[in-house]
């Protein structure tokens, strides 16, 4: 995968990418394994970060089951503006334009949907190692991996279970690293749901 070095997957990349409407992995609303696992949270002052947000439709379906503390981060101005524009009660402070690995706050549950696979494959260590650095220390990771090769010079950039394994299994408590049964239809067998729990 060292094609993906060649492409310079910045803020630029990004927000053009939005601005064209070029966002042809956004569903138009929550995936129904991130819904189903919303849906299981009991807790609504719990803090929860959704990087690499896009058009973030998980928070807008978090913030209208009631959840108040939910952050979402985004290289993409345009891409926090429609979620603002959707949903104008959501708080500016919770709306964080800037680049995921200068994050410095602590979360007790991270989301994940379509942002790791956006990434250059070369940064995954490093996305392991700030998702822990960022998470409380019994916070969670959970969301969807893609469970097939996909691409090796752009995104989304695919990987396997085994890898996605290695990867976490030192840092994360590894409590569901399972295919989806309720993946959108045109994802249907190229999932993994994770759940991800930080390790003391």
């Amino acid at each position: 995968m060292d094609n993906a070095a060649q492409i310079n997957l910045n803020a630029d990349y990004w927000e053009q990418r939005y601005r064209d409407h070029h966002t042809g992995w956004d569903l138009g609303k929550v995936s129904n394994p991130i819904k189903s696992y919303i849906d299981q949270l009991n807790d609504l002052n719990i803090k929860i970060l959704i990087p690499g947000a896009g058009n973030a439709h998980e928070a807008e379906y978090l913030i209208r089951k009631g959840f108040k503390n939910v952050y979402v981060a985004d290289f993409s101005e345009t891409a926090l503006m429609n979620l603002k524009t959707r949903l104008p009660e959501f708080p500016s402070s919770q709306l964080i334009e800037k680049d995921f690995f200068t994050l410095d706050e602590t979360f007790d549950l991270i989301l994940e949907q379509t942002f790791f696979c956006a990434i250059a494959p070369t940064l995954r260590h490093s996305y392991a190692r700030k998702m822990k650095a960022l998470l409380a220390n019994d916070g969670t990771l959970a969301g969807v991996l893609f469970d097939v090769p996909l691409n090796e010079d752009q995104p989304p950039f695919g990987g396997e279970k085994s890898e996605y394994r290695k990867l976490f299994a030192p840092l994360f408590n590894i409590k569901v690293m399972e295919p989806c049964y309720n993946s959108e239809p045109p994802r249907d067998g190229k999932e993994l749901f994770v759940v991800l729990q930080n390790q003391q």
